[in-house]
């Protein structure tokens, strides 16, 4: 006998259904899960400027706290241009990365010039570094890290400033994998750009310029990988402490890679060097890695609705996640944008090379 498939729709009310067995109380009442107090306080933030590029007198500055749905707080800088007229609802940008990096790097570089073009920006530090909250510190995964961005949102959108129908996000480097991840999810995002773009979970799962290698060796890889980053697990738990990728090497030698020269250049210099930051000191913890292997970022990155505009260097040797990200994308709203002559870094802080005003169009265009 043939029986026909049977689509059975999945609405919001069936989906809390699923969820609420067993959340009422003994006499009936619901039982509201609530996030906990924020753990950080905004005056218990580094209040005066320590942060790699100067300030701009046409942006206002404050700190902040929210919480992702982990209850985990996050600490961010607001930036909103000095020029706001009162009662005027402003469309809204949230920022964040590199991977590695604190908002006192680069999210906030962007942060600050987009806030000067007329946004209210918000940067801010991934749950477990910088001055945001979490343990272990220096943990990074695929979920929590997207889920930070979609905080971001969720923060922005109560703000009675901000136009809550008007937010976009901005991804630099890994954080960029990221954002189309958070693009895929949250239909609020009206708007992604992501800068020098990191695919995070590929990059983790099968090292880099993978394009050239073989799926069998690429296979073999992951399984080697595994098994020792699991049984650094156990050597973790044991001792009570987390193995520590390492951060940007802190000394160079001729036969490195450009681009870890490049990466050099940035994080252990007085360019970029900030010691909150875990690309300039211990990197993150080993045992991230795992979640990134088998969960890929950009699984329904070809589902997103809204404007996409993906930037990258010519030079970059990291263009092709970029490339490769672009042509998965869907409609006649996503954009790719190469600049000549620049390398991955180039769109960490070079204002002449970062494209702001293209990035400035394409946000009033697209909210």
């Amino acid at each position: 006998m043939k029986t026909s498939p049977i689509t059975i729709p999945v609405t919001v009310a069936a989906l809390a259904a699923c969820f609420m067995m067993n959340v009422h109380a003994a006499d009936g009442t619901l039982q509201l899960s609530k996030p906990p107090a924020e753990s950080i306080a905004v005056n218990q933030l580094v209040q005066e400027w320590d942060k790699v590029f100067p300030g701009d007198e046409r942006v206002n500055h404050q700190k902040v706290v929210f919480h992702n749905r982990f209850g985990i707080t996050l600490a961010g800088d607001l930036y909103t241009p000095k020029n706001q007229k009162k009662g005027v609802k402003l469309p809204a940008i949230a920022v964040a990365g590199p991977y590695g990096a604190v908002k006192e790097q680069v999210s906030g570089r962007y942060a600050q010039e987009m806030a000067a073009r007329g946004f209210v920006t918000l940067a801010f530090d991934p749950a477990c570094t910088g001055e945001s909250a979490g343990e272990p510190r220096n943990t990074t995964s695929p979920d929590l890290n997207t889920e930070d961005f979609l905080a971001a949102v969720d923060f922005l959108s109560s703000m009675d400033m901000v136009d809550a129908d008007k937010i976009g996000i901005l991804g630099i480097c890994g954080w960029g994998g990221y954002a189309l991840n958070a693009a895929a999810q949250d239909p609020r995002i009206k708007a992604t750009v992501a800068a020098t773009m990191y695919d995070m979970s590929r990059n983790m799962a099968n090292g880099y310029f993978d394009n050239d290698k073989k799926p069998e060796d690429l296979k073999q890889q992951r399984l080697n990988n595994r098994k020792a980053i699991s049984a650094q697990r156990t050597a973790d738990y044991r001792k009570g402490s987390y193995q520590m990728t390492g951060g940007v090497p802190e000394k160079i030698t001729a036969d490195m890679p450009q681009f870890v020269k490049d990466y050099h250049d940035f994080y252990q210099t007085k360019r970029g060097y900030h010691p909150r930051s875990f690309g300039s000191t211990t990197g993150a913890t080993l045992s991230s890695a795992l979640s990134f292997m088998n969960m890929p970022l950009l699984t329904y990155s070809d589902e997103i609705e809204s404007a996409v505009l993906l930037i990258h260097g010519e030079k970059a040797y990291s263009r092709y996640y970029s490339e490769d990200a672009f042509k998965k994308l869907k409609g006649d709203n996503k954009e790719l944008m190469i600049i000549p002559g620049a390398v991955h870094t180039d769109l960490y802080d070079k204002m002449n090379v970062i494209p702001f005003d293209k990035i400035d169009k394409f946000y009033k265009t697209s909210m």
